[in-house]
């Protein structure tokens, strides 16, 4: 009797382990499958694109400052007190404007004064001319009164030359950059009372490295940024190339045209210029962040299907 319990509760025990060791082995099998499922869905995303095919440039980049194309110091062609100022700076001006006015006041009785004296000489001559196709008097006194008359007339014209220079005017087209007198100034003849900047076209001048000789030439394109104006490029356009290679930098100068019809650029401002020397046209194309580097080469992947 005790035996066959002893018996029962020993195959009941075994039995008791068994599924223990089932539900063990159950419960790991499923945690191996979980984690391989989980491993799937952690695979890295991509972004996948196109390749097309368009035109690739070679360019070549350089530093440059920028000019006006022309500028102009104005100067006072006669001597006098300056009594007005019509223009400031950064004001645009065409050529022959007024700028400023000197006193004029000697200058106007200088030109009356020898207007009168003209007006006195001219009856004269012609009393004289009368009298000498008369044979009244000789050719020697005529001539002497014609060429006295003739000297006053460019006396005249003289005398209105100088009244007029009190009138500042400007040279070119352009705008103002400096203005170097003040109402009240005693300004001697020839001396700077402004400057101009002629802004169309500006300049952007660099200086291009020797081997750079070929490959630039007149009339390419080119883009132009500045620091001041970031996320703006400007068209441009080589103007001239010189032919020269300074032998102690081993660089040539090259003059770019900027185009600017809103005024945006300032000559003395850095600049940074591509120009376009070499177009490849249908070329393939794609982003660089898809090309990646192993060892000394670079690849691409390639999705297929």
């Amino acid at each position: 009797m005790r035996y066959e319990m002893w018996k029962k509760e020993r195959f009941i025990l075994l039995f008791l382990v068994m599924a223990v060791i089932a539900g063990f082995v159950g419960c790991s099998g499923e945690t191996v499958v979980t984690a391989e499922e989980k491993k799937q869905d952690e695979a890295i995303p991509v972004e996948v694109t196109k390749v097309i095919k368009g035109n690739v440039s070679a360019y070549f980049t350089g530093t440059a400052s920028l000019e006006a194309e022309n500028e102009a110091k104005v100067v006072a062609k006669t001597s006098g007190v300056v009594e007005q100022i019509f223009v400031e700076e950064g004001d645009k001006i065409k050529k022959d404007q007024v700028l400023a006015q000197l006193d004029d006041d000697k200058l106007s009785l200088d030109l009356a004064e020898a207007e009168a004296r003209l007006k006195q000489l001219e009856k004269e001559f012609n009393r004289t001319q009368e009298l000498h196709q008369k044979s009244i008097i000789s050719t020697e006194i005529y001539d002497r009164a014609k060429s006295e008359f003739e000297m006053q007339k460019t006396k005249v014209d003289l005398a209105r030359l100088m009244k007029n220079y009190s009138a500042i005017r400007a040279p070119i087209d352009g705008v103002i950059s400096g203005r170097l007198v003040k109402v009240g100034n005693m300004v001697p003849q020839n001396e700077p009372c402004f400057q101009i900047a002629d802004f169309d076209p500006l300049l952007a001048i660099l200086y291009a490295p020797e081997k750079e000789l070929k490959k630039l030439q007149k009339n390419q394109k080119a883009l132009l940024e500045v620091d001041a104006l970031p996320n703006e490029e400007f068209a441009s356009t080589i103007l001239r190339i010189s032919p020269v290679v300074d032998p102690q930098t081993g660089t040539f100068k090259v003059t770019v045209a900027v185009t600017d019809p809103e005024g945006k650029l300032k000559p003395g401002m850095f600049a940074r210029v591509r120009i376009v020397h070499d177009v490849h046209g249908d070329t393939l194309l794609l982003p660089k962040d898809a090309v990646l580097t192993e060892g000394n080469e670079s690849v691409v992947f390639l999705v297929k299907n």
